[in-house]
């Protein structure tokens, strides 16, 4: 279907009831966005409650997003078997209702359960949405709805966190899901009564080998991630197995989309050089946004002595960024070389993550909520102006595909990001821990020169407990450090992929299309 023909569509459609079927697609999208970061901050409450180890409790995060991550792959075969309408209510239902179920549970294991059920239902909202918004507005009034749609897309998991502090402080943690029940009951009812869509051919069979290649090697990698840590890495059979099945998984299904025709990820979605520009860029802006949502909470909680409204609060900041850069971009994208509105942004982002690895928790709250709106600004300079590059070029019968093949790419980077970081900080403790406490020696004669630093000597027992404390806090800070720097170099690659794109007109003059300069 041509932009012409998509334009006539979008006349037949009555605006009121477009306006409300699209505010409510919206929301529907925000609420499963919104999931993947406001049990944050509520963490250590869940923790207690449910009786759980550290370990345990962050599969409450990580088991969200790779049942996204596997469910995101076969969205656009679904959609085409049961219809987009009908796929995203069925969908609004599964995530109200496991919501609940999140709210009600007892033990760790019900809650990985159910969080494990919210993200597989989840997982068809946002390609759903995109693919929706796509068809429903011409190439010249895209840009600004798709403003919008990134706008929600990144402030749900911004300000997860802040709304997550509030309920869990006024309230208590379990408030953190049941918030999604009166927006599922407001977005499935506006849905019902406003959304009209046409049915889509009918597909091929589906493509099961892929699909379960796909989830084999996902869920094999996200287990050897999440594991290694405590599983002391590849010296444990379980994680060598892992990984053995994270990389046979992961072939197969590379080889299987290279090669079959049938693959339920069209091969010819690979073959649009914009749109795999936009993969790589989403894969590794998902890496950073849900990474640094992740390790912010704990970190101004644990070291910075924050309540847990206050450290929703300090992390609003970034949504406001986000929010205020996304009203501008979407126009100035069409207008401008959307090349440059992304090497502003690559390179904005790259600063912020330098500037958090030299914080300490005594760092001011004007800095650290200036450097957090600047992240978020750098964000979505680099997010609205990718979507509308990937898309730019993509034929109309791909949008539903291509729109899940982006957001298995953002969610799996999201998965590897919370993953890595947090390996990465515990293992940057560990060190930390081991280099300074040798130090701590009864010949060390800094120990016995006074009485304040008796009170430190390792041989006596209240001198042992204090001593762990400071040089444990000290090894936290210091691996915190060194997480953030982590992330900065991994900030990096969006630089270099941005400086590599080549030219895109996405505003295309009157009877002509979307054209590439070399």
């Amino acid at each position: 279907m041509s932009d012409q023909a998509i334009a006539a569509e979008a006349v037949r459609d009555d605006p009121f009831e477009l306006r409300i079927a699209i505010v409510c697609v919206m929301l529907g999208m925000f609420m499963q966005m919104l999931d993947s970061t406001i049990a944050n901050v509520a963490l250590p409450y869940m923790q207690g409650s449910l009786q759980a180890s550290r370990d345990q409790i962050t599969w409450v995060l990580t088991s969200y997003i790779i049942a996204s991550a596997i469910m995101t792959a076969p969205v656009g075969w679904l959609a085409s078997r049961f219809g987009r309408k009908e796929l995203f209510l069925a969908s609004l239902i599964g995530f109200t209702l496991a919501s609940m179920a999140c709210g009600a549970a007892q033990t760790i294991e019900q809650m990985v359960l159910f969080r494990l059920l919210q993200g597989a239902f989840g997982a068809t909202l946002s390609p759903l949405s995109q693919a929706i918004i796509l068809d429903r507005y011409p190439l010249e009034k895209r840009a600004s709805i798709m403003a919008i749609w990134s706008m929600v897309i990144m402030i749900g998991p911004i300000l997860g966190p802040t709304l997550g502090g509030y309920l869990t402080d006024n309230l208590n943690w379990r408030w953190v899901f049941y918030v999604n029940v009166p927006i599922g009951v407001v977005s499935i009812g506006g849905i019902i009564m406003f959304l009209r869509e046409d049915k889509l051919p009918t597909p091929a069979r589906f493509d099961w080998f892929g699909f379960a290649a796909l989830s084999a090697g996902i869920g094999g990698l996200q287990l050897m991630l999440d594991r290694g840590q405590s599983q002391a890495w590849f010296s444990s059979t379980e994680v060598v197995i892992e990984g053995i099945v994270a990389l046979l998984g992961l072939y197969l299904f590379i080889v299987h989309l290279m090669t079959s025709k049938t693959s339920f990820v069209p091969p010819e979605l690979l073959k649009d050089r914009n749109y795999r520009a936009a993969l790589i860029l989403t894969f590794f802006v998902g890496m950073i946004l849900l990474a640094t949502s992740a390790l912010l909470p704990p970190y101004l909680q644990t070291l910075g002595g924050y309540s847990v409204l206050d450290t929703g609060l300090l992390m609003a900041p970034r949504g406001v960024g986000t929010m205020v850069t996304m009203l501008v971009v979407g126009r100035l994208a069409m207008r401008l070389d959307p090349r440059r509105i992304m090497l502003v942004g690559a390179l904005t982002l790259a600063w912020s993550m330098l500037e958090m690895s030299t914080w300490t928790p005594q760092i001011d709250t004007a800095t650290l909520s200036w450097t957090s709106f600047v992240q978020g600004a750098g964000m979505g300079m680099i997010f609205v102006p990718s979507n509308l590059y990937g898309f730019s070029t993509l034929p109309q019968h791909l949008r539903t595909d291509g729109a899940s093949a982006m957001n298995l790419l953002r969610n799996v980077g999201s998965a590897a990001g919370v993953s890595l970081t947090t390996t990465l900080l515990g293992a940057a403790t560990q060190i930390t821990y081991a280099q300074t406490s040798g130090h701590a020696s009864p010949f060390n004669r800094a120990l016995g020169v006074n009485a304040p630093a008796m009170m430190l000597n390792p041989q006596m027992p209240f001198g042992l407990e204090a001593f762990h404390g400071m040089i444990m806090r000290n090894a936290i800070i210091a691996a915190y450090a060194d997480t953030f720097l982590f992330m900065f170099w991994c900030s990096l690659p969006v630089i270099v992929i941005v400086l590599m794109l080549h030219k895109v007109v996405l505003m295309p003059q009157p009877q002509q299309s979307v054209t590439i300069e070399e």
